[in-house]
């Protein structure tokens, strides 16, 4: 009687893999050049002008720049765009009140358009995405057109969903002038759809790595015509250990191809990918080499107490909203937290709406769409949002909880200042950061900026320690507070339309645009007794201005009460006493705002406007 193999014996089948390696079904081509079609890649035809400028003039503009150059054969940079970019770009461009080229792109589109293989490495928020892009309409340009059963001629990876339909929408902005097509490949969303696109024939895809697999090995998509490759973010999509499907994926390219690398740092293993994929490149570096910070944001650091965190913020937040610009991200370590801290700001008024891993995709696109509208000024997110989120007005960042690591630190706070803007960091680090403390130091050194002495004597004292915050979160995960909007209106419409109480009647006018931030008059409808009484006894009249495009919610509201109590997420007291004032280094968080005049409430009568509530698709258990 035969023995059954042991486990690792080479005797028997193998066991059955629950996970299958990425794209192993996929199979390398043998690709011989002398049957592959030919192709152009090179259009750029060196303007006079810089033509004329002389080697003196190329070093300086390359030094006030700081633009260092690896390889031979760099074209010289272009000072104004219509020194490089083709009529129908520059036409684009001007609709869009685009002025002159970031160093990036000064320097980038000369090299792409020219065919060459290049890496970029710049700051977050330097103009990444136009230097690839622009030139890579002129190349689909000067290709024939796509024939049925083609792949697209253009392909972007991308290592985030976030980043890669932002990336498609400026394709689509820049490239219908030339009716040219785009789609946007990734996962979390259903599968028909970009199927559909694909089958249709898109010039340009926009792609994360595991769904352009998926697409591949089923046949719904090929990358026969692809000669012109973007690995967008390369350092993100290793860290997200996306190496064997990008292998996978350059596998199904042809060898002659174009390819641009784009990354923030220029560490070992993706310099290993550049060698392995480019030939013949040329890097550009803008900036250190090294991942610094842009130094057009303003950096602020805190020390505190995990206890003090939310008096801290609470302060922040009413100087912040206080100003005519204020768009706000708040960073957070664990989804938990991001729901837990959504919940109670939204409990006390504040617009605040939140994305992280867990939310589906209907919904981050919808949070999103509505931060981007300045319906909800305020996204709590976790680090799925640090990288590759781009909304051009975002003037505060804050570090709730700091990240793991610098690097992570410079991409949160790169969500502000981008292209030429400027913005504010604020962070929170308490003694429990201690291991991060001499990075941030040199960060901050790097960047110029004011390094607070509390942070030195952290440092030098060498302690750490440091608790939790006093918030665990009184409720289930299941409760979505990005939901919670969508309750409030329920019961408001339940209050002025289906109630004949006095407290309805109270509201006769019915046509007012204003409506309590909670959307319950006096903190006493019957709606508001079904809530947390943590938060209730607060609620009175804190109005909120809103014109949602959902018709329930211009009908009117009522006016109840004025309490002019201050509450702090999760007060539980109508008579309890302002919070004291914080204690830490307050010059530090105030040096660059006028201290807020007493608010109504948590924020009073606020010209900001609700978030409109999510798809139907989302429910509640």
């Amino acid at each position: 009687m035969d023995k059954i193999p042991r486990f690792g014996s080479s005797r028997g089948p193998p066991p059955n893999k629950k996970f299958g390696n990425p794209g192993e079904r996929l199979r390398k081509k043998k690709w011989d050049l002398n049957e592959l079609p030919k192709f152009e890649k090179n259009f750029y035809n060196e303007h006079p002008d810089v033509q004329r400028m002389s080697q003196y003039d190329l070093e300086e503009f390359r030094r006030k720049k700081e633009i260092t150059i690896r390889g031979s054969g760099c074209p010289k940079p272009v000072i104004l765009l219509t020194n490089a970019m083709y009529k129908y770009v520059m036409d684009v461009l001007m609709q869009q009140n685009f002025k002159e080229p970031t160093a990036i792109q000064a320097q980038g589109f000369p090299l792409a358009l020219s065919g060459r293989d290049m890496v970029g490495i710049a700051q977050t928020g330097s103009g990444k995405t136009l230097s690839y892009l622009l030139p890579a309409i002129v190349h689909i340009n000067h290709q024939p057109y796509l024939e049925r059963g083609d792949g697209p001629i253009c392909l972007v990876l991308a290592p985030t969903r976030e980043l890669a339909q932002q990336v498609q929408q400026v394709a689509h902005e820049y490239g219908k002038s030339s009716r040219i097509k785009s789609t946007c490949v990734y996962g979390g969303a259903p599968k028909g759809p970009q199927i559909r696109d694909l089958e249709r024939g898109v010039e340009i895809c926009i792609a994360t790595p595991g769904r352009l697999i998926d697409f591949l090995e089923a046949g719904k998509t090929n990358l026969r015509r692809c000669t012109y490759l973007v690995l967008d973010e390369a350092d993100r999509m290793l860290d997200m250990g996306f190496e064997p499907q990008i292998r996978k994926i350059v596998d199904q390219i042809r060898p002659d191809r174009q390819t641009l690398m784009w990354s923030a740092t220029w560490p070992k293993d993706v310099r290993q990918l550049a060698e392995d994929f480019l030939k013949d490149y040329v890097q550009i570096n803008v900036g250190a080499l090294e991942l610094s910070a842009n130094h057009n944001i303003l950096q602020i650091v805190d020390v505190c107490t995990e206890s003090e965190k939310d008096n801290k913020l609470l302060q922040l937040m009413e100087e912040i909203m206080a100003e005519k610009e204020n768009k706000t991200i708040i960073f957070v370590e664990t989804k938990k937290r991001c729901d837990d801290l959504t919940r109670r700001m939204r409990r006390d008024g504040w617009p605040a709406m939140c994305i992280h891993g867990d939310k589906t995709q209907p919904e981050r696109d919808w949070v999103l769409t509505e931060f981007r509208s300045g319906k909800a000024p305020i996204l709590i997110a976790t680090d799925v949002a640090s990288r590759g989120l781009d909304v051009e007005d975002v003037k505060f960042v804050i570090n709730y909880d700091y990240p793991n690591s610098s690097e992570d630190y410079i991409h949160r706070i790169g969500r502000t200042a981008r292209s030429t803007n400027k913005g504010t960091a604020y962070t929170f680090f308490t003694p429990g950061n201690l291991r991060q403390a001499r990075e941030l130091i040199r960060v901050l050194e790097e960047a110029r900026q004011a390094i607070n002495p509390k942070l030195l004597q952290l440092v030098n004292t060498g302690r750490g320690g440091g608790g939790r915050s006093r918030f665990r979160g009184n409720g289930s995960n299941a409760s979505n507070p990005n939901l919670m909007y969508q309750d409030e209106c329920n019961r408001r419409m339940r209050t002025t339309v289906g109630s004949k109480d006095s407290r309805g009647s109270s509201s006769g006018t019915g046509s007012s645009s204003s409506f309590s931030r909670d959307s319950r008059d006096g903190g006493s409808s019957r709606a508001g007794d079904r809530s947390s009484s943590s938060y209730r006894d607060r609620r009175d009249s804190r109005s909120y201005g809103s014109s949602s495009s959902y018709s329930q919610y211009k009908s009117g509201s009522s006016n109840g009460g004025q309490d002019q109590s201050a509450g702090q997420f999760g007060s539980v007291s109508r008579s309890s006493k302002p919070p004291p004032p914080p204690s830490g280094p307050q010059p530090l968080m105030a040096q660059k705002f006028t201290p807020a005049k007493p608010m109504m409430g948590l924020m009073g009568h606020s010209p900001f406007q609700f978030a409109s509530p999510p798809p139907p698709t989302s429910q509640r258990k």
